[in-house]
């Protein structure tokens, strides 16, 4: 498991690890708890640069380096990518990578689709399983923008699935149990075969835009059953 923290659109500085890794930091205590029995690796990805920065993609970059080094230290395992904001849009350019079978996208910066700009591309994700959660009060990332992309990717890939967490923001704050417990349920059942919980097998069968606006409840995870 690679946890991509959250950056910048544009920077060249170095990341500040205390304030991109809280997020991450948080789910990769879950999932270290949680994948324990099944052996699982979880480790954070620093980036060399705090920016995506236009067409250089930056954090997608270092996201496919840490998914190389992954396979030159365990040889050949499947790798699920985690991300938030930005290190989201990191997760999901970086899907196509052969050792990824899953990608996670909390709250993901994604761009303004325009017709003078290629859209941010999904094919990459073919063959893996998409998990997207976005806040529906989010003021710094757009979720109608992670809607349509999910939209997009769900037309060349039906293991493709979006939860949306009603009036929470940015940070996921309010619902971060049931946000943490979500992601763990999915990555677990993408990287070890476990049955997931009923919620997420319904958004993922079901058609859009239901599987794409399928609301997180409050309280989930609290009896997760496989």
């Amino acid at each position: 498991m690679l946890l991509l923290p959250d950056g910048e659109e544009v920077s060249a500085r170095r990341p500040s690890p205390v304030r991109a890794l809280s997020l991450p930091r948080s789910l990769g205590r879950v999932l270290a708890r949680a994948g324990r029995s099944d052996g699982l690796a979880v480790h954070p990805v620093h980036y060399r640069h705090r920016g995506w920065n236009g067409s250089e993609a930056h954090l997608a970059a270092d996201a496919e380096w840490a998914a190389d080094e992954v396979v030159r230290r365990y040889g050949d395992v499947p790798v699920c990518l985690a991300g938030v904001g930005m290190g989201g849009r990191a997760a999901l350019r970086s899907g196509g990578h052969e050792a990824v079978n899953s990608v996670v996208a909390l709250a993901p910066w994604l761009p303004e689709e325009d017709l003078a700009a290629p859209a941010e591309p999904v094919k990459q994700l073919v063959g893996r399983r998409v998990l997207i959660v976005h806040g529906t009060n989010d003021e710094r990332t757009d979720p109608e923008l992670s809607f349509r992309f999910a939209a997009r990717a769900k037309k060349v890939n039906r293991e493709v699935c979006r939860f949306e967490v009603h009036s929470d923001g940015h940070g996921l704050q309010g619902y971060r149990d049931e946000v943490l417990s979500l992601a763990a349920d999915f990555a677990l059942g993408a990287l070890f075969g476990h049955r997931v919980t009923r919620p997420v097998e319904d958004a993922l069968a079901a058609p859009p835009p239901i599987g794409l606006r399928m609301p997180l409840a409050a309280g989930f995870g609290r009896s997760l059953k496989r």
